[in-house]
């Protein structure tokens, strides 16, 4: 089926700053492809729909098991990006057996929608997008571990800038994420454990060699990378503060580094390290990671509609696609 013979794809929150940006993302790759922004209030819904052409937009009420949306109504995704603590839009999605996405849940709250798909496992993919910026860090980091026959250990470790947290939904996950539980999930040594205090705060390097406070973060990029590596300790870390650029006196940058140990495919060990940086921030990095989540789902690259399953995205996307498509809308990589 091509983009323009397509139902809308709904997107939840599709007006805020990193979702409109996202929407934008999807339309400059599939110009065709019908787009619905929903929200609250519908007037700034309106004004990206507009903007975008080809779109339209519509009042969502998270509250109701129906999102407030007229029975014949018909969508060929569902987009979140805002925290549906009734979960109403995955059973909504899985009702209609349509592609589910989501990007605010960390791992200590994965029960609820793993329970809703256990119920139904054969009603609709759900694309539980929940790692650092929307799989970005996870996938580029598994891209690098191509260069090794065996991977010992993984240790990302992200920069975001305190003027860079974003809109609303995107400062309440961080509250929520941070606050909620004082323990962080990592791998060390092959056991999983949930760490705080010292065991939680870890000092790494910026891109400018700056060094920067991290605090271990339950995203769920460990699972990921633990599942398709095999590394025996994983851990993502976050520090909130000044990013590179702004040391330098420019404008905010996002910063993600990825150090990998292991053993090359020659039989050497070595350390590598990259380094992603967009100029932009944060929210350009999140929209790209969307879009391809959202192309993958639907089958418009990398494959064929995905079937109705629970999945995280080192499952059902490539490495390389991601990369190329997060260069491709402006983040730098480098070995460093």
């Amino acid at each position: 089926m091509s983009a323009s013979t397509r139902a809308p794809v709904l997107i939840v929150g599709g007006s805020g700053v990193v979702g409109s940006l996202a929407a934008k993302t999807l339309r400059r790759l599939y110009p065709d492809l019908p787009i619905t922004i929903g929200g609250r209030d519908l007037g700034k819904a309106r004004a990206v729909a507009d903007e975008l052409g080809n779109a339209d937009a519509v009042r969502v009420d998270l509250e109701r098991a129906d999102l407030g949306q007229p029975g014949d109504r018909a969508y060929s995704a569902v987009v979140m990006f805002v925290k549906d603590d009734t979960l109403h839009s995955l059973a909504f999605a899985q009702a209609r057996g349509v592609p589910y996405l989501e990007i605010s849940t960390a791992a200590f709250e994965l029960g609820p929608a793993v329970g809703l798909h256990a119920h139904r496992p054969h009603a609709a993919p759900i694309l539980i997008n929940c790692s650092w910026l929307a799989g970005a860090a996870t996938l580029a980091a598994l891209q690098f571990a191509r260069e090794f026959r065996s991977v010992e250990a993984i240790e990302i470790a992200a920069v975001l800038d305190e003027q860079d947290v974003g809109g609303p939904a995107a400062f309440a996950d961080l509250e929520r994420q941070s606050k909620a539980i004082p323990s962080a999930l990592v791998l060390v040594d092959g056991k999983w454990s949930w760490v705080s205090g010292p065991a939680a705060a870890r000092v790494f390097k910026a891109v400018d060699g700056h060094e920067m406070p991290g605090q271990a973060y339950s995203l769920l990029d460990v699972l990921s990378l633990a599942a398709a590596t095999g590394a025996r300790s994983i851990r993502t870390d976050v520090a909130l503060g000044e990013s590179a650029s702004r040391r330098r006196g420019e404008a905010f940058s996002t910063e993600i580094i990825i150090e990998l140990t292991g053993t090359r495919h020659d039989g050497t060990t070595a350390r590598v390290r990259h380094e992603l940086v967009h100029p932009e921030g944060q929210a350009p990095v999140t929209a790209a990671a969307v879009a391809v989540g959202i192309e993958r789902l639907l089958g418009l690259a990398g494959g064929p509609p995905v079937p109705p399953g629970f999945y995280l995205s080192h499952v059902i996307i490539e490495p390389s696609h991601m990369v190329r498509r997060l260069e491709e809308f402006g983040t730098r990589i480098r070995r460093a």
